[in-house]
C-alpha cells in the first residue's frame, strides 16, 4: 500500500467528528496542565489514562498524545511568566524567557516559543510519517530473540543514559520489572507474588501505579513550593505580542537547527525532548558570534531549545510505534493503553491496523494546528490560570485522581495503591531515586519475559541464541556497550570528586 492510501486511511480516521473533538480536549487539556508548573505531562497522562478505557483505541491515544505534546506548548508559559518550569523540557526556556519577561518582552517570548514549537512538530511528523513504516518492514523479520534483546537495550539506555546516577536508574528498572511479576503466570497459572490478596491476582494496575508514582507524587513536592505574585496578566496584549524583523532573523537558523538536535534525540530510548533542549541550547550558544547574551533575554534561546523539545515529542513515536519499544515512560503509557485495548504494539500495528498508526499521525497535524490557535490568541487565559491558588487547585488533583482509579474496577483496593505508589514516588524523590525507569520496567517487563520464554523454548534452553542471531546480538554488543561506558563515567566522576576533595 503506498503513501497516498496510507495518509487517505489516516485523514478519513482523523477527521471524524470525535477523533477531532478528543484531539482538540487532548491538546486543550495538555495546555492547561502545562502550563500549572510541577504537575507536567507524564503526571496528566496518568490522570487521565482511566478515560482512554472507555474510547475506541484510535481516540484513546489521540487524546493522550494531544496532552503529551500539549504540555511542551504550555510548559513554556510557566517558565517564561515564573521562571519555573512548567514541564522539564521547559528548564531551559527559563535561561532567556524570563530575563525577556522582565524587560517587558514576554508576549514576544511566548509568541516565538509557539512558532518554533508548531516548526519542530512538524517537521518531527514528517520524518514519523517518512522512518516508521521502513523500521516496521524491516522490524517483521524480528523474532522473539530480537524483541528481547531490543526491550533490554531500552531499559538500560533509558537507565544509563538519562539524567542522575546509572547505578539507580537500573534499580528502579529492575524494581519495575519485579513489580510487573506479580499477578497469575500466563503460562502455569500459578499466582506470584499476591500474598493471597484476590485484588493482585490480575496484576498490579498500570493506571494504580502510573497515577501513583507521577501523579500523587507530583502534588506532594509541588504544593508550597510555587510562587505566582510576579505574573501579571495585564501587561501582555496583542501589540506587545509581535516579534521584531531582527527577532524573527535571529530565530530562523536556530529553530531549525534545534529542530535537527531534537528529531534525532527524539528517537533514542532514554533522551527525549528534555536532553534535546538543552543539548540545543548549548549548541546555540556555542555557534552564536556573541555567546554572551544568552542568560539575558536571547530570543535565540527560546527558539532553539521549543523546537528541539517539541521535534522530540513527535519522533519519539517512530520506535513506540515501529518498533513497539518505547523511549520514554509516557511512551511506556501509549503502549499500555494499546495493550489494554488488546492491540500488540510492534511492526505489525501498521498492516493490522493501519486505521490507529495513520489516523494517529494525521491528528498530530490538526493537534499543531489547534495548538498555535490556542496558545496566541488565549495567551491572557493561561496567564490568568497561574493565578489560581494552588491550595484549591491540589486537593482538586487529587480527588480526580481517586475517582478516576476507583471508576475503572469499582474497587477500593486500586485506590489504596494509588495511595502506597505516592508514598514510594515521593519517598523515591527524596532520596533522588529515578521513577521513569521504575515504569518502563514495568510495562516491559511482562513482555520481555514472554519474549525471553519463547526464545528459550524455540531454542531448547540455549542462552547463545541472544547472540548467535546476528540482529540480536549486535543489539546486545551495544548494550554491554552502554553498560561499561556507565561504569566508566560513575568510576570517573567519582575520582574527580575525589581529587578535588584532596585538592581543598
Amino acid at each position: 500500500m503506498d503513501i497516498f492510501a496510507n495518509l487517505a486511511i489516516g485523514l478519513q480516521t482523523a477527521f471524524t467528528l470525535t477523533n477531532l473533538l478528543y484531539c482538540f480536549v487532548g491538546v486543550f487539556l495538555g495546555t492547561l496542565i502545562g502550563v500549572i508548573p510541577g504537575i507536567g505531562a507524564l503526571a496528566a497522562i496518568s490522570m487521565l489514562f482511566p478515560i482512554s478505557f472507555h474510547l475506541e483505541p484510535t481516540t484513546a491515544l489521540i487524546l493522550l498524545a494531544g496532552i503529551w505534546y500539549g504540555t511542551s506548548f504550555g510548559g513554556s508559559t510557566a517558565a517564561i511568566l515564573l521562571n519555573i518550569p512548567g514541564t522539564p523540557s521547559s528548564a531551559v526556556t527559563c535561561l532567556d524567557g524570563y530575563p525577556m519577561a522582565r524587560q517587558g518582552r514576554s508576549g514576544v517570548a511566548l509568541v516565538m516559543t509557539a512558532i518554533a514549537s508548531f516548526i519542530g512538530g512538524t517537521v518531527g511528523i514528517a520524518l514519523l510519517m517518512i522512518f516508521s513504516p521502513t523500521i516496521a518492514n524491516y522490524a517483521l523479520q524480528f523474532g522473539s530473540t530480537e524483541y528481547f534483546s531490543l526491550m533490554l537495550l531500552g531499559l538500560v539506555a533509558a537507565s544509563t543514559i538519562s539524567d542522575g546516577s546509572a547505578a539507580k536508574g537500573l534499580a528502579m528498572v529492575v524494581l519495575g520489572i519485579a513489580f510487573g511479576t506479580v499477578g497469575t503466570d500466563v503460562y502455569s497459572g500459578v499466582p506470584r507474588f499476591t500474598f493471597e490478596a484476590l485484588s493482585l491476582m490480575d496484576g498490579i494496575s498500570l493506571v494504580a501505579l502510573a497515577m501513583g508514582l507521577f501523579g500523587v507524587a507530583e502534588v506532594m513536592q509541588t504544593v508550597g513550593n510555587v510562587d505566582t505574585s510576579s505574573v501579571n496578566s495585564k501587561s501582555i496584549t496583542f501589540r506587545s505580542m509581535v516579534p521584531t524583523k531582527d527577532d524573527i532573523k535571529r530565530s530562523i537558523m536556530p529553530i531549525f537547527r534545534g529542530t535537527g538536535v531534537g528529531s534525532f534525540f527524539g528517537t533514542l530510548p532514554g533522551t527525549g525532548p528534555s536532553i534535546a533542549s538543552f543539548l540545543s541550547y548549548a549548541l546555540e550558544k556555542r555557534v552564536s558570534r556573541d555567546p554572551s547574551r544568552f542568560g539575558k533575554g536571547a530570543i535565540e534561546g527560546i527558539a532553539a531549545p521549543e523546537a528541539a523539545n517539541n521535534a522530540a515529542d513527535m519522533t519519539a513515536f517512530i520506535p513506540t510505534l515501529a518498533l513497539g519499544v518505547p523511549g520514554s515512560a509516557t511512551m511506556a503509557i501509549m503502549i499500555g493503553a494499546l495493550m489494554i485495548h488488546g492491540i500488540t504494539p510492534g511492526p505489525s500495528l501498521m498492516i493490522d491496523h493501519p486505521d490507529i498508526f495513520w489516523g494517529l499521525i494525521m491528528s498530530f497535524w490538526i493537534g499543531n494546528l489547534l495548538l498555535i490557535l490556542l496558545n496566541i490568541p488565549m495567551v491572557g487565559l493561561w496567564v490568568r490560570l497561574l493565578l489560581v491558588p494552588y491550595r484549591l487547585l491540589f486537593p482538586a488533583v487529587l480527588m480526580f485522581i481517586c475517582i478516576g482509579t476507583y471508576s475503572i474496577n469499582n474497587s477500593a483496593a486500586d485506590v489504596h495503591m494509588v495511595l502506597f505508589f505516592g508514598a514510594l514516588g515521593f519517598a523515591m524523590r527524596y532520596f533522588s531515586l529515578p521513577a521513569a525507569p521504575l515504569l518502563l520496567g514495568f510495562v516491559l517487563g511482562p513482555l520481555m519475559e514472554e519474549h525471553f520464554r519463547r526464545a528459550m523454548l524455540l531454542s531448547r534452553g540455549d542462552f547463545l541464541t541472544f547472540i548467535e542471531r546476528p540482529i540480536s546480538g549486535v543489539v546486545m554488543g551495544i548494550t554491554a556497550l552502554m553498560l561499561l561506558w556507565a561504569i566508566w563515567a560513575s568510576v570517573s566522576a567519582r575520582s574527580r570528586v575525589t581529587a578535588d576533595e584532596r585538592i581543598k
